[in-house]
């Protein structure tokens, strides 16, 4: 089953992404405000990095940030991505592959011929399972 089903029918299309010299407090509001876990960064329509709402929450907690700290210094360079047109089960091997500290990451940025089409969580790929 999960052979058959592409990135590109489970994955969110519309994302939502934030310029590398933002604040991180912005990128965390921005984060809140719509409910999401990542935000890609990124420069001319092209991926940079990613930051999480996980890391920058943790970090704003513990004041691990001085004021005016930028996205860019907070984001992870070595973006995990897919393309669109990869199966479920390569999605899930390469959640695994890119290990963070705390176990396997929760989505990937989808791309295809260098753009951004989407990004495919774990909760996508459950919700994809459960059909």
């Amino acid at each position: 089953m999960l052979k058959n089903l592409k990135v590109k029918d489970i994955m969110t299309k519309e994302v939502i992404t934030i310029h590398p010299h933002e604040d991180v407090v912005f990128a965390f509001e921005k984060l809140m405000k719509h409910k999401i876990s990542s935000l890609p960064v990124v420069v001319d329509e092209k991926l940079v990095g990613i930051v999480t709402a996980t890391d920058l929450g943790h970090n704003l907690i513990l004041d691990k940030y001085e004021i005016g700290t930028t996205v860019d210094k907070a984001m992870v360079k070595d973006v995990a991505r897919i393309s669109s047109e990869d199966d479920i089960s390569t999605a899930i091997e390469k959640m695994k592959e890119y290990r963070s500290d705390n176990g396997i990451i929760n989505q990937l940025v989808v791309v295809d011929n260098n753009k951004i089409k989407g990004i495919v969580s774990d909760g996508d790929i459950i919700r994809a399972i459960k059909l």
